[in-house]
């Protein structure tokens, strides 16, 4: 989507921090936003900041509730008619560790940060793919989805699974003319994590050192505006990756030779290869940046079709 003046965007988590941002980016691109939010005081807060504005829209939505996502979008659709540019960006801290005996938490946890994901995309693309215009999803994943954070196994499994769906709907929808993006935003100031000196109740002074150098990241984090302009950018070009801080590449690079060291030294067979190749290929071609025609005829969705029974002793 080279042109975004005219569009509408409908973004969950909308109404603050990066949700907030991405609206204040598109609005200055001469676009309307939807803004889903589920707290009333974000809400408050949002409508204040862009109070006179008739581009803007909101609607309260849960997005881990399908009934509750599903009102907000045909609120949306009765308030602007369409939506081309879909944020499923809601998400909540927290859901324990990885063999914690707890299960409410992390279901919550997962529930919001990938099933959020899932219940949009579900909901909201096959009306874009409807309107036959175009259009785009951003998905926000996180440096989470990239690299472990120590003790955020729920959060982290949400976010590397956003980051795996979200690679699967760029292939799927590319041929569609839809761009699809992935947000792996690092340090933002946004509310999932306050500072000090916005919450009273917190004690600074007796807090584990992780969380006293958390925070002093938090004080030079990225602005959300900044993160919305990156993302305006990476719609036009339809770049899948959007990454905001650099202070994680070097880590990123060694996990990947790590990865690349861990391989076998054989020489796979000519078949294996042949069919991979072939694979790999297409793979390229999907997930390359770059705008591509809306087709006049939508047509079936690309399915390998792997036969729905595992063969003998398979799993």
């Amino acid at each position: 989507m080279e042109q975004l003046t005219g569009k509408v965007a409908f973004i969950t988590g909308g109404a603050s921090g990066i949700g907030l941002g991405m609206a204040k980016a598109f609005l200055a691109e001469g676009m309307k936003v939807s803004l889903a939010d589920w707290s009333d005081e974000h809400i408050a807060k949002a409508r204040a900041q862009l109070a006179g504005n008739n581009a803007v829209f909101f609607v309260k939505a849960n997005v881990a509730n399908r009934d509750s996502l599903q009102a907000a979008v045909d609120e949306t659709l009765a308030h602007f008619g369409k939506i081309h540019v879909l944020c499923n960006n809601a998400g909540v801290n927290g859901g324990g560790t990885a063999a914690s005996p707890d299960f409410d938490d992390w279901d919550k946890a997962m529930a919001v940060n990938l099933g959020g994901v899932v219940n949009g995309t579900k909901i909201v693309a096959p009306i874009i793919r409807a309107q036959g215009e175009g259009g785009h999803i951003v998905n926000t994943s996180s440096m989470a989805g990239i690299v472990p954070l120590p003790g955020l196994a729920a959060y982290s499994t949400a976010k590397y699974a956003v980051r795996g769906f979200s690679e699967s709907l760029r292939m799927q929808l590319a041929p569609k003319g839809i761009g699809v993006s992935c947000l792996f935003p690092g340090a933002t100031r946004t509310a999932l994590v306050p500072l000090p000196e916005d919450d009273p109740s917190i004690d600074e002074a007796n807090a584990p050192e992780f969380l006293k150098t958390l925070w002093d990241a938090m004080r030079g984090a990225i602005d959300p505006e900044d993160t919305g302009r990156m993302v305006v950018d990476a719609i036009k070009a339809n770049r899948f990756y959007i990454f905001t801080n650099r202070e994680f590449l070097d880590e990123v690079r060694q996990r990947h030779r790590e990865i690349e060291d861990a391989f076998p030294t054989e020489e796979p067979t000519p078949g294996r290869v042949k069919f991979e190749n072939m694979r790999a290929e297409q793979v390229r071609n999907l997930m390359a940046p770059g705008n591509r025609p809306v087709p006049k005829e939508d047509e079936a969705d690309m399915v390998l079709d792997l036969g729905s029974k595992s063969p003998a002793g398979g799993q």
